[in-house]
């Protein structure tokens, strides 16, 4: 009869997860590509998350950033910023839940708002224009988060606009319709 084993925990599975994470980024560093690095950092980034280490996630994201701007990806870049601006956010909730350093969740946020400013200035550059909704929602979550109701409102407003847009954009021309060349007329 076999013997029955324990399924491994949720913490258990994220730290396997960090050393498979930690064994990719040392074959990427050796590789020397911005782009394979900086995956790789944010990958590490992503296990810290899942571990509820929000300060070193941050840390990592950093550090990704740093080589995913030298790939002179928009997309990739936007896509780090936005994890960063999250990180950050994460961290001030963290410090304001433990009240342990006073100030820090200030500090936090202040970061979250200022990565968060500027992938919104780049979205308009990503390559897939509805990427480019999903990136404004996304930051506008951080900042309603952070607090700022008003400027989470104007990207929501900023996305529903292009939303339209894109379906305005995607709707055929009712006078190319056959038969129906007559109702457009009116």
């Amino acid at each position: 009869m076999p013997i029955p084993t324990k399924a491994p925990t949720p913490d258990a599975l994220q730290r396997e997860a960090l050393c498979r994470a930690a064994a990719d980024l040392d074959q990427a560093e050796g590789s020397g590509q911005p782009y394979v690095i900086s995956q790789a950092l944010a990958q590490m980034a992503r296990c810290y998350r899942g571990l509820d280490a929000a300060e070193t996630a941050e840390s990592y994201l950093k550090q990704a950033l740093v080589w995913g701007r030298m790939t002179g990806s928009v997309d990739h870049t936007v896509d780090l910023l936005c994890e960063l601006c999250e990180a950050a956010a994460r961290v001030a909730e963290q410090h304001e839940a433990a009240e342990d350093t006073p100030g820090a969740g200030h500090a936090a946020r202040e970061r979250a708002r200022d990565h968060a400013f500027e992938a919104t200035h780049l979205a308009g550059r990503v390559a897939d224009p509805r990427w480019e909704i999903k990136v404004l929602l996304r930051i506008s979550d951080v900042l309603d988060r952070c607090g700022d109701r008003d400027d989470a409102v104007s990207l929501q407003t900023r996305a529903l606009r292009l939303m339209s847009g894109d379906l305005a954009a995607s709707l055929p021309d009712v006078a190319t319709l056959p038969g129906m060349a007559g109702l457009a007329d009116g």
